[in-house]
């Protein structure tokens, strides 16, 4: 029959962050991410699955829907000064906000200084036995894929789980996934993190899998953001201005702004708002480029030249 469904799998999702970060996340807008919307509400439903008895399945979270493995940031390797602070600030906002739904298992960072071949730059295929050996700096992410494996095998092994998802293109979990298909029964699920299709699914992993998803679109990451202001225990957690697509158009923008609605949260909500000064367009979007911030910034330059004393502008 049309619409006829097969029987409901339990799913838990399990995400390799650092894999995640650097396939997705890096260098995007997109950083302020709600997980288990972007699975639970945009990923899971686009899957189509049949089970044995040729009936599509239905993927269906539990109560802690998601495993999200990470590290907190070295802050003396880090690229930022806010680094470490914008991370804290995301978990936070993000285990607040989700309210059981997601578990964030930590390892750690080791940075330590090695010797190491040296590319030759006039001869690129030359052997690494054959190069200097030069002093640098390595940064490696510790136990979390390891973690990400075991956990996975024990929700499986113990009946906790009908289906895994695994959000990574490590070849390293493959084993896990292997271990999970010849020892139970459960559905392994994989999701390629990446938007821009250049990573291929790794042969290894999708040998293991019952089905493959190869990309994330920008869209569904767009989709996916936390409320810019997330509540917690005490106070709430701002998303990082850094983590705006031109935190440089930003940050001037802002300002002029506050100086104005008196509060970065007032000044936040104008610029959130369509403005018929620009024809129902939305500050904050406009701030993404050259062109609109200019626009922006003048209006703003100019509004508070006319009105020197004025707060609380309308516009």
């Amino acid at each position: 029959m049309a619409g006829e469904e097969g029987r409901t799998l339990r799913t838990r999702v399990y995400v390799d962050g650092y894999n995640f970060y650097y396939g997705c996340l890096k260098g995007s807008a997109h950083k302020w991410l709600n997980l288990h919307y972007l699975f639970g509400a945009l990923i899971l439903p686009s899957i189509r699955h049949d089970g044995p008895d040729g009936l599509p399945v239905r993927h269906e979270l539990l109560p802690l829907a998601l495993k999200y493995f990470t590290a907190t940031i070295v802050e003396r390797a880090a690229k930022a000064d806010d680094s470490v602070s914008s991370q804290d600030t995301y978990h936070t906002a993000l285990k607040n906000h989700c309210a059981g739904g997601v578990e964030i298992v930590k390892g750690y960072y080791a940075v330590t200084a090695v010797r190491a071949p040296k590319v030759d730059d006039e001869n690129p295929e030359k052997w690494p036995r054959d190069c200097e050996r030069v002093s640098i700096w390595k940064l490696e992410e510790k136990q979390s894929d390891v973690q990400l494996a075991l956990q996975a095998y024990h929700d499986a092994l113990t009946g906790e789980v009908d289906q895994v998802v695994i959000v990574s293109n490590d070849t390293d979990l493959a084993p896990a996934l292997r271990m999970i298909r010849e020892n139970t029964s459960v559905v392994i699920g994989l999701v390629i993190p990446t938007c821009d299709h250049k990573r291929n699914p790794n042969a290894d992993l999708t040998k293991y899998s019952h089905w493959t998803r190869s990309h994330i679109t920008e869209m569904e990451l767009a989709a996916a953001q936390l409320p810019r202001a997330v509540p917690k225990k005490r106070g709430v957690s701002l998303k990082p201005v850094s983590w705006y697509a031109r935190p440089d158009l930003l940050r001037p923008a802002l300002e002029l702004a506050t100086r104005v609605r008196r509060s970065s949260g007032e000044a936040f909500k104008w610029l959130s708002a369509p403005n018929e000064y620009f024809d129902g367009e939305i500050p904050l979007t406009m701030l993404e480029t050259d062109t609109g911030a200019a626009r922006v910034m003048a209006y703003m330059e100019r509004w508070i030249a006319e009105h020197p004393t004025t707060p609380q502008a309308e516009q």
